[in-house]
């Protein structure tokens, strides 16, 4: 007999004979369930609910008045942003924030195995979170809410931006400028675990290329950890080359500040001799003349809050691309003759 303690999705999932993941798609109203199994689990469910733990019994009626928000490092300008504007929101509707930083594959893996938002949120948003396979998988055994901010996972409810369309609206612009040696610096911030934002911003990248008939270089593409320090250092390699790129499209705008002084030293004028690109329209990116491509990080978590709210409500909810926005400043013009 299940201990009461431990009444989770899992154990709905076993007494009614399917996945855990069919579970959650039944209790989350989502399609791809038929009708009579999905009567079924949620009569198990309300069953189970009887004899579940007082706190359990509480997050089963979205009564904990929390939502967790797991982020995977909060010193970064992007992920302060969006959770700012998470909390913000959130605070109005009365409720609270409990923050998990999940800063490294062995801490995220941590989490995960012990799912410690369980019993204590009503629901989760993820921030832009690299996740394995078999992390996502584990998404299921939450037994609460979930929305997705900065990207997508499964047919979770979520916010993002193109990033494809981003890298190459950034693209497009430095060849209407002229130019045909383009670079990228990309940002490894997971090491080797796969994040969607980075492969995505490569993809629009290679595709504004191989849309103005440019062809690719292996060596004008450099991959640095996500910081301005060494951005500076992707900067100073790619302008070390033979044939250097007369410009260079940064990952994100923290990426291109490191850029900006990692060219200067290295001899080379912004943009006279080389331009530079950013994504994101940091705070400093106007103070410092850096062309950007924009995206709304603070709309993007003011949506995911709402779109948590909707779900705790049992509304409807639909996924969101946010808009992105070329801003032109001083950081680029034609290449050198």
């Amino acid at each position: 007999m299940v201990e009461r303690s431990e009444i989770n999705m899992a154990d709905v999932a076993r007494r009614a004979g399917v996945s855990v993941a069919t579970v959650s798609r039944a209790m989350r109203g989502l399609p791809g369930v038929g009708e009579a199994t999905r009567a079924r689990i949620l009569e198990i469910a309300d069953e189970l609910a009887y004899v579940i733990s007082p706190e359990a019994s509480r997050l089963s009626g979205g009564q904990t008045g929390r939502v967790g928000v797991v982020v995977p490092a909060t010193e970064k300008w992007f992920y302060g942003e969006m959770l700012a504007a998470i909390e913000r929101r959130l605070r109005e509707a009365d409720l609270d924030v409990l923050l998990y930083q999940v800063s490294d594959a062995e801490v995220r893996g941590r989490f995960f195995r012990d799912l410690p938002t369980r019993r204590k949120v009503d629901g989760v948003v993820l921030i832009a979170l690299p996740l394995p396979q078999h992390e996502v998988d584990r998404l299921d055994l939450l037994g609460v809410e979930v929305v997705v901010a900065g990207g997508r996972i499964k047919d979770f409810a979520h916010v993002e931006v193109d990033d494809r369309a981003i890298a190459a609206t950034a693209v497009e612009h430095l060849v209407g400028l002229g130019h045909r040696r383009i670079a990228m610096i990309r940002a490894t911030i997971y090491g080797d675990e796969h994040w969607a934002p980075d492969s995505q911003r490569l993809e629009g990248y290679l595709q504004g290329l191989a849309d103005a008939g440019i062809p690719a270089r292996e060596e004008y593409v450099v991959s640095v950890p996500f910081t301005p320090l060494d951005g500076a250092t992707g900067a100073e390699e790619l302008l070390a080359l033979a044939e250097p790129p007369t410009a260079i499209l940064c990952f994100s705008d923290e990426i291109a500040f490191g850029a900006l002084q990692g060219a200067r030293r290295s001899g080379h004028r912004v943009p006279e001799d080389v331009s530079i690109v950013g994504i994101d329209d940091h705070p400093l990116a106007a103070v410092m003349g850096l062309t950007t491509v924009r995206q709304d990080v603070a709309a993007q978590g003011e949506m995911a809050a709402e779109m948590i709210l909707r779900r705790l409500a049992h509304l409807p909810v639909k996924d969101v691309v946010e808009p992105h926005e070329l801003v032109i400043r001083a950081s680029t013009a034609a290449p050198p003759t």
